[in-house]
């Protein structure tokens, strides 16, 4: 028969493995900096900008709206993934002619919710690109989608 552990003893198992992760991040950190070259240079610890030089100082007040077209983008994108699947197995759900109008109303609200919202941000404009002023770097003028 097997002898019943204290309580302590039944954690020794994860101290170890808790131990062994911290050498393991320890060694993973320290071992490259000991054999890696360090010859910093200008280009080298310049910031890396999709293969662009950088201008300018990186503490810039970004557009709003580049943040909003892209959380538009992943909400409109994702809300594919919910009425594709839906598509597929409509045509059996149309066998029961109560399920298939309920999931058809279903699908027809949740659809008119994202028109909604679609028309929503048309009118308050966040769907048009607009660029403002003139690029005090380049000096060149940006046009508007208005103009």
């Amino acid at each position: 028969m097997i002898a019943e552990l204290p309580m302590p003893a039944h954690y020794f198992a994860v101290l170890v493995f808790f131990l062994a992760a911290i050498v393991f991040i320890a060694v993973s950190l320290i071992l490259p900096r000991l054999f890696r070259p360090i010859n910093p240079y200008p280009e080298k610890v310049s910031g890396y900008e999709c293969g662009e030089r950088p201008i300018g100082t990186p503490w810039i007040r970004f557009n709003i709206r580049f943040y909003i077209i892209a959380i538009l983008f992943i909400i409109f994108d994702v809300e594919v993934l919910f009425v594709a699947p839906w598509a597929v197995v409509f045509k059996k759900l149309l066998r029961d002619p109560q399920v298939g109008m309920l999931v058809f109303y279903e699908m027809f609200v949740f659809l008119l919710v994202l028109g909604i919202g679609l028309v929503y941000c048309w009118v308050k404009g966040h769907l048009e690109w607009v660029f403002r002023g003139k690029n005090s770097k380049t000096g060149l003028r940006s046009v508007s989608p208005q103009s």
